[in-house]
């Protein structure tokens, strides 16, 4: 795995050969460089051809046959695969799966490498990177239990947990300590609705681990 200033590298799982060659092209103008590997549908180059080393797995949902293959994305994480998942498919209830079966960042192929190339990064670093599409699908989401968190929300808890305080979050927002305590008091009450209480940042960050808003990673990191 990537460390310190080594190369990144990432593997890319596509069918399609114009979709790869940009990815392709993206990684290589990124500074620093990510080093790619094209292994179009074949599967089997993630698991032992050349793509089996790389730090991050690019993986398409939809290869042959045309139908989402969250088979094969539960086995690339289940082995310990970090998986940016890179697809056609706009609905958020793709977009909720693939986050709850363990792919660190999930991207539709609308966005660019504005957002591709610091997932790479953000996931070959075992982080989570949210983009628009996922960001619009987690405030959506109404799967029971899980509270409907605005963009907004969860961007003031991800910057409250990697901050020793409200006042540090207010000028990193560009925002009032008081509009921070307004978000964090309405992500409680949202929280208790669905039974889930979260009345300490403590509880707050255990219901935001579980449900994929922060990863252990990213809270390892602010606390060093």
């Amino acid at each position: 795995m990537a460390a310190g200033g080594e190369l990144i590298t990432a593997v890319i799982v596509d069918d399609h050969a114009a979709i790869a060659a940009g990815v392709r092209y993206w990684c290589e103008q990124a500074d620093p460089p990510i080093g790619l590997v094209d292994a179009g549908a074949r599967l089997s180059d993630v698991w032992t051809g050349p793509g089996a080393a790389a730090d991050v797995v690019i993986f398409d949902l939809e290869l042959v046959p045309r139908k989402p293959d969250f088979g094969e994305l539960r086995r690339l994480v289940e082995s310990g695969r970090r998986v940016v998942v890179y697809s056609q498919h706009a609905d958020n209830a793709t977009a909720i799966k693939c986050i709850d079966l363990g792919a660190l960042a999930y991207l539709t192929k609308r966005e660019g490498p504005e957002h591709l190339v610091p997932a790479i990064r953000a996931v070959a670093g075992g982080q989570t990177y949210t983009a628009p599409s996922l960001s619009g699908a987690l405030a959506a989401d109404d799967s029971p239990g899980r509270p409907r968190l605005s963009p907004r929300e969860i961007e003031v808890l991800r910057a409250w947990f990697a901050a020793s305080s409200k006042e540090l979050v207010a000028a990193k927002l560009h925002i009032t300590v008081k509009t921070v305590d307004t978000h964090i008091a309405r992500v409680r009450v949202k929280y208790s609705n669905v039974g889930r209480e979260a009345r300490t940042k403590s509880q707050l960050v255990t219901r935001a681990l579980d449900d994929g808003v922060i990863t252990l990673a990213e809270l390892n990191e602010a606390s060093m």
